[in-house]
Formats: structure tokens, C-alpha cells, sequence
């Protein structure tokens, strides 16, 4: 579980996260200027909960890994893309869409914004590649070499991205009018 150590402190308490927003003066339909995306209040605990779940199934990865159980490597690394799709889908419709409605009158926090949506294009086919790559490892052994330092890789950019969304992108993310 070094992972949610790396990204959480080994003893820190789960109440010092990122804030997450909450609707206050936003009308129930308020959307993002120009979209029918409306602001969710619960969206970016539920945002975080994906964090949580990738993270979980990642330290499942890595324990697989450690005990040589390829087959369960390969089913790990399954529900890891099915979950990070998922999740950057969310964030691709969702999040990055609605932030760059909302900001659009913000020059620097756009910017921003766009940035991390390119950013996390490139990770994503990184990871992409990467999952691609592992897909058959349960009855391709001979991949397990260079597996290790693959999975490294990928975890630093994980936890790094995670970190780096809860703690600045995440608290952009209010209702329209705030």
C-alpha cells in the first residue's frame, strides 16, 4: 500500500483533502456558460472516490506482482483501465469542460485548466500504452522483465497526477455564480 502512503502520509487523516465544493446560492439547473453541464455538488467527492478505487486496485497490481501471480496481475490491470476510462471520461465531459466554460473569462486560471486537460491526455496514452502492453501478462510471462519498472513509472505519474489534481484543480471546480 506504499502508494497511499506516497499520496496520503502514512498516518495523515482523511479529513485534511482537498475541500470538496458545495452548492450553496447555485440554482438546482445552474449550468457552466454555454453547456448543459450542470454543477454537481458530489462530483468531485465522487472524483476522489475513483482516486481512491485506482489506487486500491493499483496496490493489488503491485502485491500480484511482488508474488509472482501474473494471472491475477492481468485481471488487476483490467479493472485498473476499466475504472481509469471511466474516470477520464468523467473528467473529459464533466470537469474539464465546465471548468473552461466557467473560467473562460479568467485568462491565467484557463490556462491552467487547459494544461492540466493537455497533461492528462498524454498521461492517459501512456497509460493506455502501458495497459496495452501488460494486457496478456498473465499468459505472457516473458513480459514480467521489464514489468516492474513499467509499473514504477506508472505509479510516480499516478500518484503525482492525483496529488496535483485534489490539491489544485479539484477546488476550481464551484457553481456558477461563486
Amino acid at each position: 500500500m506504499f502508494l497511499f502512503d506516497l499520496i496520503f502520509g502514512r498516518k495523515k487523516d482523511s479529513t485534511t483533502s482537498a475541500p470538496v465544493p458545495t452548492a450553496t446560492s447555485a440554482p438546482a439547473d445552474a449550468s457552466a456558460p454555454g453547456t448543459r453541464i450542470h454543477y454537481d455538488p458530489s462530483f468531485i467527492a465522487a472524483l476522489q472516490e475513483d482516486h481512491h478505487i485506482l489506487l486500491e486496485i493499483f496496490s493489488g497490481i503491485e502485491d500480484a506482482r511482488e508474488t509472482g501471480e501474473l494471472l491475477t496481475v492481468q485481471t488487476r490491470l483490467n479493472q485498473f483501465r476499466m475504472v481509469l476510462m471511466d474516470h477520464l471520461l468523467k473528467e473529459n465531459v464533466r470537469l474539464y469542460i465546465y471548468l473552461e466554460h466557467m473560467l473562460a473569462n479568467d485568462p491565467v486560471s484557463h490556462e491552467l485548466i487547459h494544461q492540466f486537460r493537455h497533461e492528462m491526455d498524454t498521461i492517459g496514452k501512456v497509460v493506455v500504452a502501458f495497459l496495452g502492453k501488460y494486457r496478456e501478462i498473465g499468459i505472457h510471462p516473458e513480459l514480467a522483465a521489464d514489468f516492474s519498472r513499467d509499473l514504477a513509472a506508472i505509479g510516480q505519474a499516478l500518484v503525482a497526477r492525483i496529488r496535483r489534481e485534489e490539491e489544485t484543480l479539484y477546488p476550481m471546480y464551484a457553481p456558477p455564480g461563486e
